[in-house]
């Protein structure tokens, strides 16, 4: 037996964590700074970066190293740290090297021409970068649905969300169906009786841009170990040492931005304080695409749009913007809890927003169930919008099936992760009130050090140590609860 095989192993995935950082800066510079010829070279280099992952992932050594640990006298966190270990190599050694090649240039390749394609509305010329994305995808599902005997949607659905299936999270979104629709139209008839004033003027960009640095600052975001851009579509990259998030502008509208950078910001606190004693190793990352939104969606929904949070910002606003009356408090909140179906999932107010990703949920099953194809996507995506908000997207492709960029490198089994995200956030900031009995009247004076200590407590350092439901039962006393997210929705928009 190799008595040193965890600490071997520990070297390894060490080093893979350095392909993994080179990776992500240069995703980044490729949707932030680089110029569009760079485009194939760039492509290349991601996807010759992703079989050299691959490659040393799977590598022979590494199986024999993870047996051969298993024999060793290893304590809680080496195990769990194991585990993860053992979960990655399985995961990746189901593939073969031309497939990971394949998918990162075919992914390149459609998310690059998405950026002037969506402006264009070409849904044609987009439909045949997604085609061989759809192909490539298809491929790894039934490898990987081959090899845990699950169904293809599901064994995607896991590399998300690790343990999560169709069966688990059917009746949880069946669930949200029946009682959604009718909360949804009562709190839109509600607010119909009061709409807020709509701020009048241009918002420069400049403008908006120190305002979201100014809130950043405000939520503990470390700018020595990061830093705020723009992109087609807002995300967070990078890696715990060195987070890149971005937003887009509009200089027409300013909430729409503020709250994308408050939600990326969401995403980077997580992982600036995920726990160094276990760096660059799997068990040291984020613990699943859900918990990952569920941080995300704790700071936008949760503490964000709360009225204490808006009369703490109000002035910033006023001051950035200059004083006029849809800027006043009242009407600031107003405005930021305004509930108003629209096309764009990213700028959806939290009562809509699961109408947005049940629709994505059920067209990406299908798509990889091979029960449609690509082509019959507009239309199904027509129908779906009609049915769960009322909206007419027909035509409009940009603003409708072409709006996402997660499709475009094969992140099928994703979206469902925003719902379970917005439950989970739900759940943990009630458990955060009832813990810290003070914490409405912290947020209120700018005081947020004491929730982002219990989220640090009960998140955000476990990294990977617990599974989800672990995790979730340990910060709150209970598994998944989706009446949680019910009951914050009615209380805020009914009560």
């Amino acid at each position: 037996m190799n008595t040193d095989a965890y600490q071997q192993l520990c070297q390894i995935f060490r080093r893979i964590s350095r392909f993994d950082h080179l990776s992500a800066v240069a995703g980044w510079d490729m949707q932030t700074m680089m110029p569009a010829g760079g485009s194939r070279a760039r492509g290349e280099a991601l996807a010759e970066l992703s079989v050299l992952r691959h490659q040393l992932l799977t590598g022979k050594q590494v199986g024999e190293l993870l047996s051969a640990a298993q024999q060793q006298s290893l304590n809680e966190d080496e195990r769990a740290s194991l585990y993860e270990m053992t979960r990655q190599w399985q995961q990746a050694s189901l593939l073969p090297d031309e497939l990971v090649e394949a998918k990162a240039i075919a992914g390149s390749e459609c998310e690059h021409a998405w950026r002037t394609q969506r402006p264009a509305n070409d849904w044609r010329g987009f439909s045949a970068n997604l085609r061989k994305v759809v192909a490539l995808s298809r491929r790894e599902a039934q490898i990987r649905a081959s090899a845990s005997g699950t169904s293809p949607y599901d064994a995607l659905l896991g590399l998300y969300e690790p343990g999560m299936t169709r069966q688990t999270l059917d009746p949880v979104f069946a669930d949200l169906k029946q009682w959604l629709p009718g909360l949804l139209q009562q709190v839109v008839s509600k607010q119909s009786q009061a709409l807020p004033l709509q701020p009048e003027g241009i918002f420069p960009q400049a403008a908006q841009k120190q305002l979201g640095l100014q809130v950043m600052a405000l939520l503990g975001f470390d700018f020595n170990h990061g830093r705020l851009d723009v992109s087609a579509h807002p995300f967070c990259g990078g890696v715990p040492d060195d987070v890149r998030i971005t937003t887009r502008y509009d200089e027409k509208l300013f909430l729409s931005a503020l709250m994308g950078v408050i939600h990326e910001t969401g995403h980077a606190r997580y992982e600036q304080n995920l726990p160094r004693r276990f760096a660059g190793l799997p068990v040291a990352q984020a613990r699943s695409t859900a918990i990952h939104e569920s941080q995300s969606l704790l700071l936008e929904m949760q503490l964000a749009r709360s009225p204490g949070f808006l009369q703490l910002i109000q002035p910033l606003v006023a001051e950035t913007f200059g004083s006029q009356p849809a800027l006043e408090t009242d009407n600031f909140i107003r405005l930021a809890q305004q509930v108003k179906p629209g096309v764009i999932r990213v700028d959806a107010d939290e009562v809509s927003y699961p109408a947005h990703v049940m629709l994505r949920y059920e067209i990406e099953q299908a798509l990889i169930d091979g029960i449609i194809e690509v082509e019959d996507i507009p239309a199904l995506w027509d129908e779906k919008m009609h049915h769960y908000l009322g909206l007419d997207t027909r035509g409009n492709f940009k603003d409708g099936c072409m709006q996402d960029i997660h499709w475009t490198d094969g992140s099928f089994g994703y979206f469902p992760t925003y719902t379970l995200g917005a439950m989970y956030a739900a759940q943990l900031f009630a458990s955060a009130h009832q813990q810290l009995p003070s914490l409405g009247e912290q947020i209120s004076r700018g005081d947020l050090q004491p929730l982002f200590g219990w989220l640090e407590k009960n998140i955000w350092q476990h990294g990977s140590r617990l599974s989800t439901s672990e995790l979730i039962t340990k910060a709150t006393g209970e598994g998944l609860n989706s009446q949680f997210f019910r009951r914050h929705l009615e209380k805020r928009y009914l009560g």
